[in-house]
Protein backbone atom coordinates (compact mmCIF):
# COMPACT_ATOMS: atom_id res chain seq x y z
CA UNK A 1 0.00 0.00 0.00
CA UNK A 2 1.53 3.31 -0.90
CA UNK A 3 1.46 6.42 1.75
CA UNK A 4 -1.31 8.87 1.73
CA UNK A 5 -0.19 12.37 0.30
CA UNK A 6 -1.19 15.03 2.57
CA UNK A 7 -0.66 18.72 2.68
CA UNK A 8 3.03 18.84 3.53
CA UNK A 9 4.24 16.28 1.12
CA UNK A 10 7.02 17.42 -0.97
CA UNK A 11 6.22 17.54 -4.89
CA UNK A 12 9.47 15.66 -5.17
CA UNK A 13 8.01 13.05 -3.28
CA UNK A 14 4.90 12.68 -5.01
CA UNK A 15 6.57 12.46 -8.24
CA UNK A 16 9.42 9.96 -6.81
CA UNK A 17 6.99 7.24 -6.47
CA UNK A 18 4.26 8.65 -9.00
CA UNK A 19 5.80 10.07 -12.50
CA UNK A 20 2.81 9.87 -13.82
CA UNK A 21 1.06 12.78 -11.52
CA UNK A 22 3.06 15.18 -13.22
CA UNK A 23 0.81 15.05 -16.06
CA UNK A 24 -1.84 15.51 -13.44
CA UNK A 25 -0.70 18.20 -11.64
CA UNK A 26 0.22 20.01 -14.95
CA UNK A 27 -3.34 20.10 -15.99
CA UNK A 28 -3.87 21.73 -12.49
CA UNK A 29 -1.80 24.79 -13.96
CA UNK A 30 1.47 23.90 -11.88
CA UNK A 31 3.89 23.38 -14.39
CA UNK A 32 6.51 24.56 -11.97
CA UNK A 33 7.29 20.96 -11.10
CA UNK A 34 10.17 21.31 -13.57
CA UNK A 35 11.83 23.58 -11.30
CA UNK A 36 14.51 22.00 -8.66
CA UNK A 37 13.43 24.61 -6.24
CA UNK A 38 9.43 24.13 -6.29
CA UNK A 39 10.37 20.06 -6.23
CA UNK A 40 11.39 21.08 -2.42
CA UNK A 41 7.95 22.74 -1.62
CA UNK A 42 4.75 21.01 -0.07
CA UNK A 43 1.94 20.63 -2.06
CA UNK A 44 -0.07 23.24 0.25
CA UNK A 45 2.55 25.54 -0.36
CA UNK A 46 2.48 25.19 -4.26
CA UNK A 47 -1.55 24.71 -4.40
CA UNK A 48 -1.87 28.37 -2.20
CA UNK A 49 0.28 30.25 -5.10
CA UNK A 50 -1.53 28.69 -7.78
CA UNK A 51 -4.81 29.59 -6.32
CA UNK A 52 -5.95 25.77 -5.71
CA UNK A 53 -7.36 24.76 -2.17
CA UNK A 54 -4.83 22.46 -0.41
CA UNK A 55 -7.87 20.16 0.67
CA UNK A 56 -9.24 19.68 -2.55
CA UNK A 57 -5.97 19.15 -4.56
CA UNK A 58 -4.60 16.50 -1.49
CA UNK A 59 -8.33 14.31 -2.38
CA UNK A 60 -7.65 14.50 -6.07
CA UNK A 61 -4.34 13.09 -5.82
CA UNK A 62 -5.06 10.37 -3.05
CA UNK A 63 -8.06 9.39 -5.50
CA UNK A 64 -5.95 8.78 -8.72
CA UNK A 65 -3.41 6.80 -6.45
CA UNK A 66 -5.75 4.86 -4.78
CA UNK A 67 -7.19 4.23 -8.69
CA UNK A 68 -3.51 3.25 -9.89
Amino acid sequence: MKAKITKKTKFSEVLEGNPEMADFLMEKGMFCIGCPMAMQESLEDGALAHGIKPEKLIKEINKKLEKS
